[in-house]
């Protein structure tokens, strides 16, 4: 029987430059000949890309956001990630609970409660080995964003201050568990932060 497969997880802001990083743990896991998946959240399923165009397209209630995020989430563990841990599989998610507590709970003042009992609901025993928190100024985060072009989501749309919000609640929920999480300071060069990501990876007592 093979051994459980990793959980690794990317947060931040958009504009940080995860989607970059990500690919590159991809391909450093797989030189070292470990079988990985790049998924992401919301989404990772036919379920979840749905619900993702729900939540990305059209204005609702914050609590409504919170249970469709749930609700997609479950999906992806039971559909996707879970079957891959037990298959020996590492797992890369761009995001996952840690996002909704940053989003509803700091940027859209869900009650932290209700975040914390659909958590506890939905994957009460499944949780990431190591969180990378991209983390940067939201100007600098909306400036990359506006020179990549392409048109913005409803989230992408919000004011400075709501990113400002949702970076604070990262942070905290980073000080909360820092055995999880390795901050990264995510103005650096893509080369620094890619050999840094290495370094937190080979710092693990599993790696």
């Amino acid at each position: 029987m093979s051994a459980r497969g990793r959980f690794i997880t990317f947060e931040g802001i958009d504009g940080a430059g995860k989607s970059t990083q990500i690919a590159a743990l991809a391909g450093t896991l797989r030189a070292r000949g470990i079988e990985a998946l790049l998924t992401r959240e919301p989404g990772g399923t036919g379920v979840g890309e749905k619900v993702r165009d729900l939540l990305l397209g059209m204005e609702m209630h914050v609590d409504t956001e919170a249970m469709l995020m749930f609700a997609a989430r479950r999906e992806h563990i039971a559909a996707v990630i879970e079957p891959a841990l037990a298959a020996g599989v590492w797992v890369v998610c761009d995001r996952f609970s840690d996002a909704t507590h940053a989003y509803q709970v700091g940027g859209h003042g869900l009650e932290a409660a209700r975040c914390d009992a659909l958590e506890a609901w939905v994957h009460p025993n499944l949780s990431p080995d190591l969180t990378l928190l991209f983390d940067l100024p939201p100007a600098l985060a909306a400036a990359r964003m506006a020179a990549a072009g392409g048109v913005p989501d409803r989230f992408e749309r919000e004011r400075r201050d709501f990113f400002e919000r949702v970076r604070a609640a990262y942070l905290a929920r980073a000080r909360r568990e820092p055995e999880r999480f390795r901050i990264i300071d995510a103005t650096r060069d893509a080369g620094v932060i890619a050999a840094e990501i290495v370094d937190a990876l080979d710092g693990r007592a599993w790696a």
